[in-house]
């Protein structure tokens, strides 16, 4: 029995890989106090080897702290990195895209130095050939189906987002941190489209030498050439912030400030497009038996985003006691923990906004207080992949030793797209069937079967028992009887 067979050529998602590393940096200098502690970090490359993926990047660590004089001060330092993520499915000839994140920030004292241990967390999607063999054709009676594959077309560029505003006047700029909210991607023909907005929080001294914070959203828009990109075909990007210039001129006469914030963007898409396989899904054989191997494709890609505003409020947790001696004076390094769980009403997004409370003492003394104000939001979503932006953040304490914190959160669910199909990748010819020798043959179906399962029992192809059987319903009633016609010679 001869049998054809192709091979399907494509490129796409093998897999995604989440791995952790720690970056520790020392500070010498003569910290009294700790008011806040900041690290970003930054991907400068990636290669996929046999059995891991080798990334490497730069962290910056950044403390602002009172001195021995109480004066609020800063310092920062750069280290260099390299880590790897072990995964059995990687070999040079993928194409690794990773983003890095810091998860967790810790500190501690040895002596006089401050050592600050940032766990940066990378989110690898490796991408690469999906290739499968499947059966074509040949000497068998094949029930061909369309099988649907998700192929990958990934492109990349850089933007840069520019934003001027204008505050109160302020001496120096201690810190700015700068988070990607939700993107808006918009698939057309031959580019890929990302819209976005960029919360830009500064801690800042005042003129009078008291630490102050404000934020502002900067939003960006950037179109990336794609040349696989069309209308209606769904895509994902990632935008990361690569760099940021924040300069402050100010207007002591009108007791202003003008910032003028630069961000450089890193943009990394991925359009998936949908193609079809005109596969066999099941076969027979007129004169033998067969054996037949199945294989399952599946091929991921990006689905529907939802994105929602949410207000919410409440008493927040401290990792150190406040009381009316205090005075607050800035809410910094907004950010949030969340992930997608399962409740008794559905799906919900749980998690916990967080942020370094600054407050002075009865003593003129800065000092900071961590602050975390725990959420959960219903959401209608399954299978998908979550992002909670933090923005406008405040805390009063209206009652001695308690703050009430309010935030907005901007959440973003990305449902991801999953494409199956089973077809027949191999046939193998098994023992002779002997035909009867009747004329005429009576058949009594099952309930239920369609012509192909019909065909099949009969070892006639779906057109002969059709021809001969033109009364026939389908799916076949109870009752029913098929009769098949055999061609004699008379000798």
């Amino acid at each position: 029995m001869n049998t054809e067979t192709e091979i399907f050529r494509g490129y796409g998602k093998i897999g995604e890989i989440a791995a952790q590393t720690a970056v520790e940096c020392r500070f010498g200098q003569e910290v009294e106090t700790i008011i806040a502690t900041h690290a970003s970090v930054s991907l400068t490359g990636a290669d996929a080897e046999n059995g891991e993926v080798r990334y490497r990047g730069k962290a910056h660590f950044l403390i602002v702290y009172a001195d021995a004089e109480k004066r609020v001060c800063r310092a920062e330092k750069g280290v260099e990195f390299s880590a790897r993520a072990e995964d059995e499915r990687c070999f040079p000839a993928l194409t690794p895209r990773v983003g890095v994140t810091v998860e967790n920030l810790s500190v501690r004292r040895e002596g006089a130095s401050v050592y600050l241990t940032a766990l940066i967390g990378a989110d690898i999607r490796l991408y690469g050939d999906k290739n499968f063999e499947y059966l074509a054709g040949g000497d068998v009676i094949a029930k061909r189906e369309p099988v649907s594959v998700l192929t990958a077309h990934l492109c990349g560029g850089a933007a840069e987002a520019v934003d001027e505003f204008e505050t109160e006047f302020i001496g120096d700029i201690l810190l700015h941190t700068e988070t990607v909210g939700a993107v808006d991607v918009l698939c057309g023909a031959g580019s890929l489209k990302a819209e976005g907005e960029v919360n830009l929080g500064i801690l800042a001294l005042k003129g009078d030498g008291s630490p102050s914070s404000f934020e502002r959203l900067v939003p960006f828009e950037v179109e990336i050439p794609c040349e696989e990109a069309a209308i209606g075909r769904g895509a994902e990007v990632r935008v990361s912030v690569l760099g940021a210039n924040i300069k402050a001129d100010t207007d002591e006469e009108r007791g202003k400030c003008k910032i003028t914030a630069e961000l450089t963007l890193g943009v990394e898409g991925c359009v998936y497009e949908e193609v079809t396989v005109d596969a066999v899904t099941d076969a027979f054989s007129r004169t033998h038996e067969i054996a037949l191997s199945y294989e399952t494709t599946s091929s991921t890609g990006a689905g529907e985003c939802k994105r929602i505003t949410e207000r919410v409020s409440g008493k927040a947790a401290l990792s150190s006691k406040v009381d009316f001696s205090d005075t607050l004076q800035a809410v910094t390094l907004q950010r949030a923990e969340a992930n997608l769980v399962s409740a008794e009403d559905g799906k919900r997004i749980e998690g916990v906004a967080l942020a370094t409370l600054v407050v002075k003492g009865a003593d003129g003394e800065c000092r900071g207080v961590e602050m975390s104000l725990p959420f959960s939001v219903p959401v209608e979503a399954d299978d998908c992949s979550v992002s909670v932006m933090v923005c406008s953040m405040t805390a009063r304490q209206r009652q001695e030793g308690e703050i009430d914190a309010e935030a907005t959160l901007k959440i973003c669910c990305c449902e991801k797209r999953t494409v199956t199909g089973k077809f027949v990748a191999k046939a193998e010819e098994g023992k002779e069937v002997k035909e009867s020798e009747c004329a005429i043959s009576v058949y009594i179906p099952r309930a239920g079967d369609g012509l192909w399962e019909l065909a099949k029992s009969l070892k006639k192809s779906p057109e002969e028992v059709s021809q001969n059987n033109p009364e026939l319903e389908f799916p076949i009633k109870e009752g029913q009887r098929v009769v098949i016609y055999r061609k004699k010679n008379l000798a």
